[in-house]
């Protein structure tokens, strides 16, 4: 199904259900690594979405969003020879600050790679409000 055609890890981001990636690290993931316009979730080009938003940008749930990271960790697990480069999806234009998001990815496989931000909220352990 999907090949690895390079050694540039899959660029992965937080994106909206509509698919409309025309900001921050979406735009960036369609303009450099094959995200395709119009398709919001999932493995496209050398990327990988991950909806923070809904078809109308608003901001989804927490709980929303850990199904669609339970998704994408699976989808990892699958693909131990691929590299994923995880952005600090949903702490940018969704809002969520990295000790919110950050537990999601704890049993990430090691072939995800956190952003710093992520790391450092995972080491300082649950948030204290």
């Amino acid at each position: 199904m999907h090949t690895l055609t390079s050694t540039i890890p899959v660029f992965v981001f937080g994106s909206n259900l509509a698919g409309r990636h025309g900001k921050g690290a979406a735009l960036w993931a369609r303009q450099h690594r094959g995200a395709i316009y119009g398709q919001g979730v999932g493995r496209q080009g050398n990327a990988y979405a991950i909806p923070t938003k809904d078809r109308q940008l608003r901001v989804l749930p927490l709980h929303v969003i850990q199904a669609h990271v339970a998704d994408f960790l699976d989808y990892a697990r699958q693909w131990p020879d691929i590299t994923f480069e995880l952005t600090p999806i949903g702490c940018g234009l969704a809002g969520y600050r990295p000790d919110q998001i950050a537990p999601m990815f704890s049993s990430a496989p090691a072939n995800v790679t956190l952003p710093d931000a992520f790391s450092v909220a995972l080491a300082a352990g649950p948030p204290t409000s």
